[in-house]
């Protein structure tokens, strides 16, 4: 065998990269799933800015170990790009996260994941604005999974009738949508894990005076297992893990593609609210269930 032919080609190298990431977009996306179900546990009992205050100190910590040499390393590029990094945080970190916290009080776990679903259009709409060809294969896909997400979310119908709470979900849809684009400006030379540290950390900063009059206003909550649980699984792994896999995946196959994969959410999210809250699904959820993986097999397979 020629070493010539021992060598991975560049089209094998690129179909592995755009296959981890998919793998990536999918781990996030069933990490994230659970997260809205924990969310929805601590409606009640956690008011949303303390919950997200206390979500990216969780998560700030338990990325520590592992980014701060990192950070510290690179802390002269840090500071060059502080303006583009404050703005992916304020999108993808303050914003984002504390409207998934809101719309927890009067929505349920399942409209909440279905509602996100929205994002991935949106995702799509910025890489075409950004010069991104989207291809046939992926736009039909897309059609297809937004398709079923209408139907799950009208019942069966595509009469919709939102309240207070899905609006909240789609203000967090525009901005998880604002901040997946922005990742793709991230400056190359800034690693993975120092971005992910820096963005915890100034997170938890532009949350510091709403979290102060949350504290006057509405007080404390009691640290229970009932809460204590779900802010540990929203802060190492929705925040820790999900953000680096997400992260990750959207360099390596791009926002509108990671974007297909996580049409998936609506189907992790009912599933996880049907054992964990009691949720129940039907036929009509079990049909859109089916369009949705259909139309994310379709749009997040390569081109040939």
């Amino acid at each position: 065998m020629s070493q010539q032919d021992r060598q991975p080609t560049a089209g094998t190298a690129k179909k592995s990269a755009a296959g981890l990431g998919v793998l990536l977009a999918l781990l996030a996306t069933v990490v994230w799933s659970g997260s809205f179900v924990a969310t929805r546990g601590m409606a009640g009992t956690v008011p949303p800015v303390q919950a997200v205050f206390w979500r990216w100190i969780i998560a700030a910590l338990a990325v520590a170990p592992f980014a701060a040499r990192q950070a510290w390393q690179q802390r002269a590029l840090i500071r060059r790009h502080l303006g583009y990094i404050s703005l992916a945080t304020l999108f993808g970190v303050t914003l984002y996260n504390t409207l998934v916290h809101q719309a927890g009080l009067t929505t349920s776990a399942s409209n909440m994941g279905t509602i996100m679903a929205a994002s991935p259009v949106i995702m799509a709409l910025y890489a075409r604005m950004g010069g991104e060809r989207l291809g046939a294969r992926r736009v039909l896909g897309m059609l297809l999974a937004a398709f079923g997400v209408l139907l799950l979310v009208g019942h069966g119908s595509l009469s919709l009738h939102f309240g207070a709470g899905d609006l909240w979900m789609f203000a967090a849809a525009l901005s998880f949508a604002t901040y997946s684009a922005l990742l793709k400006r991230k400056p190359a030379e800034i690693g993975q894990l120092a971005f992910l540290l820096t963005t915890f950390v100034l997170g938890a900063l532009m949350l510091a005076p709403a979290y102060a009059i949350s504290l006057d206003v509405q007080g404390g909550f009691e640290a229970t297992p009932a809460t204590i649980g779900p802010l540990l699984y929203v802060g190492v792994f929705s925040s820790a893990v999900a953000f680096f896999a997400w992260n990750r995946a959207i360099s390596l196959i791009g926002a509108a593609r990671a974007g297909v994969v996580y049409y998936l959410q609506p189907v992790c999210v009912a599933g996880l609210g049907l054992l964990l809250l009691g949720e129940r699904t039907g036929p009509v959820q079990l049909l859109c269930t089916a369009l949705i993986l259909a139309g994310v097999a379709l749009g997040s397979a390569g081109r040939r």
